[in-house]
């Protein structure tokens, strides 16, 4: 994962910021370095791995909306393992593919090595007779932010 983990006050995960947000949270002085990361300092600062917000913060948005869709996040989500042979997975497969109709969505897409998305091809999995291992899913936030 790249970028800096922000720590709500009471060290719940929030989400991942860039390296210069961070950095613009430490001078503003609303969060503190938890974990620094190896490298050359950032002035005063060691360079931040993890910051933790001094003020706890009230997430009810996180209640009302589930996570966008998004490349990275499915793949956190099948923990980067291929839905159709267990290997380690690098590239998102589309169950029903987009030439079919399929579209970027959390039901509709599973995490998959090189060579089973190249074997499935511009297939459903029944056609290329691949069952799915795992039935795909819409994750919570504390799912996607490792609760």
């Amino acid at each position: 994962m790249s970028g800096v983990l922000v720590l709500n006050a009471s060290y719940e995960r929030l989400h991942y910021v860039s390296l210069p947000h961070a950095v613009r949270m430490l001078v503003r002085q609303v969060a503190v370095v938890e974990e620094a990361a190896d490298g050359r300092p950032l002035g005063p600062w060691p360079r931040p791995k993890v910051v933790r917000l001094l003020r706890y913060v009230t997430m009810r948005w996180r209640h009302k909306t589930r996570p966008a869709w998004s490349r990275r996040g499915l793949l956190e989500r099948d923990d980067h393992t291929c839905a159709y042979c267990g290997a380690r997975a690098s590239t998102v497969d589309h169950v029903l593919p987009r030439s079919h109709g399929g579209v970027d969505s959390w039901l509709n897409t599973v995490a998959a090595c090189q060579r089973c998305n190249q074997r499935k091809r511009d297939r459903t999995p029944a056609q290329a007779g691949m069952p799915l291992r795992r039935t795909p899913f819409i994750p919570s936030w504390e799912q996607m932010l490792g609760h």
